[in-house]
Order: structure tokens, then C-alpha cells, then sequence
């Protein structure tokens, strides 16, 4: 058994937590805050070290704890995403999937909707531990006329106010979901800019993508079979996005004419169900593998295709910048935490200021 104050000390970023929990909650009136709030010290109580896992867990565990650990340090030592605790320690799920994540837009254009919360301000997505809780959010939406999408998210960046951990349903995941995982998150914990969700995504998600690929050079050391099955993986990818993009092109078009409402919705409805049709037909000239065959049954609807414009920019500006700059990604991420300090002396335009800090301007 653990001495007291070794216990307590351990955990003391746990106490922290419960403190300012409370105090946001009865700032913001919160019975959200509180509950979210009280789940997550629940998980943050219950993480192991992952020292203490590589030592005394199972043999898959053990190897997970080495993968993630190798993972962690390429990112904070090669990449140069900020040095913390974020994923050193662990936690034990019964389900794949940490929180339900609700997404909501219009029915007849591409505008989302948004959540206010403190310090990160207007945000694209409200997250639930508990499912019924989503279900109930998408409720409240749909009765005010928005399409809603609810998703699954295996994990989210608490911005550095807490040791985010893993989960033990991540010891699945291939090295590259790992590592485009941790990368994408600590991303999040190095630079985010408050009022600024599309381009946050944006970032994280091309640094995720990015940093995964080049982890999986390093650890591959010419091995084609890794490099090919990662090249498969990566052209599927690409393949997806390009179809969903084009499906978004023709909807958004035809939101911005000048027809009803109720044309509008019609539209909609016959221009998905054809590109379904299209998809299904052309399936295996577009994609090596099966993994994409679930779009076929999947009711789409504007706030699901709206998460590609939020993740993935349409002008492919951060792949563009990248190779600008000499797609040197430790450059690229370096330049990135410049728009911290930039924020913080007042209202910035963050492309504006990201190309500056590259010296492209």
C-alpha cells in the first residue's frame, strides 16, 4: 500500500481538478460543467502510471505501454510539442470509446452551431460521457430544426489543466492510429487559440496525420510491407475525403441558390441518396480495402459532411503551407506556437499571423 502522502500527492492534480471544476460550475451555473466535470476526476482517479503497467500488466498491456511511451517521446523530442505529463498514465475502460460527441448544423446550409464554455470559448461540439446525455442534446437540436450528428471520440485534450491519460481500449489501435492519436492531442495542449475551432481542427489534424506518417518512417527502417500497408491505408483516406468533398460541393452549391427552403430540402435528399448510389457502384475503383463500405447505410446529413469541413480545410491550406515552408514539421510546429503569445495582446487573424512566423510574408 501506498504511503498517505505519496497517494496523495500522486493524485493531487486530481484535487486541483475537483477544485476548479466547482468553482466554473457555480460561475457557470453549470449542472454540464459539474457533471462532465465530475466523470472525468472519476477517470483521472482511477489512471495508473504507465510505468507502473509496463511493469505489472499483461504482456499486450506491457507492449502498449512501450508503444505509447515511444510514441509520446517522438512527439515532444522530434516534433517539439510542449514537454508534459499528458499520456503517462492509464485508465481501464469497458467501452471503445471515451466520450459521445454532439456536432449540429442547419438543415439547408453548412452553418454550424455552436457551445460557449470558459476559456476556450465558442467551440463546434458539446461532449457527453454518458450517451443519453448526447441523445438528449440531439433532442433539444432537432426540435429547432438543425441536423445533428452524434459521434464516438476516443479521447480529447484538456489544454494542459490536466494529465490527459490513455485508455486501455487504445491497446487495439495500429501504431499509426496511435500515433496520430497522441499526436493530434498534444497538438491541442501546445497551441490553441481561443474562438478559433476550424482552425485548431485544422492544425491538429494536419500534425496528427503528418507526425504519424513520419513515425512510422522512423520505425519502419525500410520495411515495405509497413510502408505499403500504411500507403494503403493513407490512399483510402485521401480517396474518402475527396468523394465527401465533392458530395459537400454539390450540396453547398445548391444551398446557395436561390430556391425555397423546401426545394432546398428536397434537393438534398435525392443529391445524397444519388451519391450513395455513385459510391456504392464505384466502390472498388475507389478504395483498396473495405473500410469505407459503412458510408453506403450511414444517414448523412449536413452536420456529419460539416466535421469534414471543420477537420479537414477545403483549400488543403495547412498541406499547401507546409511544403511552402519546406515541410519541415519541428519548423512548422515551432512557428505554430508563436500564435499563443500573439493572442494574448488581442485579436489576431491566425493564417495571417502562421505565414508571418514562417517568414512567408
Amino acid at each position: 500500500m501506498k504511503p498517505v502522502f505519496t497517494w496523495f500527492f500522486s493524485n493531487l492534480p486530481v484535487f486541483i481538478a475537483a477544485v476548479i471544476i466547482l468553482g466554473v460550475s457555480v460561475i457557470c451555473s453549470g449542472c454540464y460543467t459539474l457533471k462532465q466535470g465530475t466523470t472525468m476526476l472519476g477517470l483521472l482517479g482511477r489512471a495508473i502510471l504507465l510505468e507502473e503497467l509496463g511493469e505489472d500488466g499483461s504482456a499486450e498491456e506491457k507492449l502498449f505501454a512501450q508503444r505509447a511511451d515511444d510514441i509520446r517521446r517522438f512527439a515532444m523530442e522530434e516534433l517539439g510539442l510542449k514537454e508534459s505529463k499528458n499520456y503517462t498514465r492509464y485508465v481501464k475502460l469497458d467501452r471503445d470509446y471515451l466520450a459521445a460527441v454532439v456536432s449540429a448544423s442547419e438543415k439547408d446550409s453548412f452553418d454550424r452551431h455552436e457551445w460557449w464554455f470558459p476559456v476556450v470559448g465558442r467551440v463546434p461540439y458539446k461532449g457527453f460521457f454518458n450517451p443519453e446525455d448526447a441523445r438528449k442534446e440531439r433532442t433539444k437540436l432537432e426540435k429547432k430544426e438543425k441536423d445533428v450528428w452524434i459521434r464516438g471520440v476516443d479521447a480529447f485534450s484538456t489544454l494542459g489543466w490536466f494529465r490527459d491519460p490513455l485508455y486501455s481500449y487504445m491497446k487495439n489501435y495500429s501504431d499509426r492510429q496511435l500515433a496520430e492519436l497522441i499526436i493530434h492531442e498534444l497538438l491541442h495542449s501546445t497551441v490553441y487559440l481561443k474562438n478559433q475551432g476550424q482552425f485548431n481542427e485544422g492544425l491538429a489534424e494536419f500534425v496528427g496525420r503528418e507526425g504519424a506518417r513520419l513515425y512510422m518512417e522512423k520505425i519502419s527502417q525500410g520495411k515495405n510491407e509497413t510502408i505499403e500497408e500504411a500507403a494503403d491505408s493513407e490512399a483510402d483516406r485521401d480517396a474518402y475525403l475527396a468523394f465527401i468533398r465533392s458530395l459537400i460541393d454539390v450540396l453547398d452549391g445548391m444551398y446557395k441558390s436561390g430556391i425555397t427552403r423546401e426545394e432546398k430540402l428536397l434537393k438534398k435528399e435525392e443529391i445524397i441518396n444519388s451519391a450513395k448510389a455513385d459510391f456504392e457502384e464505384n466502390y472498388n475503383e475507389l478504395f483498396i480495402s473495405d473500410d469505407y463500405r459503412f458510408f453506403i447505410e450511414l444517414p448523412v446529413n449536413n452536420a456529419y459532411l460539416e466535421l469534414f469541413r471543420l477537420y479537414h480545410e477545403e483549400d488543403h491550406y495547412f498541406e499547401d503551407l507546409y511544403e511552402r515552408s519546406g515541410s519541415d514539421l519541428l519548423r512548422f510546429i515551432n512557428a505554430a506556437k508563436v500564435l499563443n503569445a500573439g493572442q494574448k495582446r488581442g485579436k489576431i487573424d491566425p493564417k495571417e499571423e502562421f505565414e508571418k512566423a514562417l517568414a512567408l510574408r
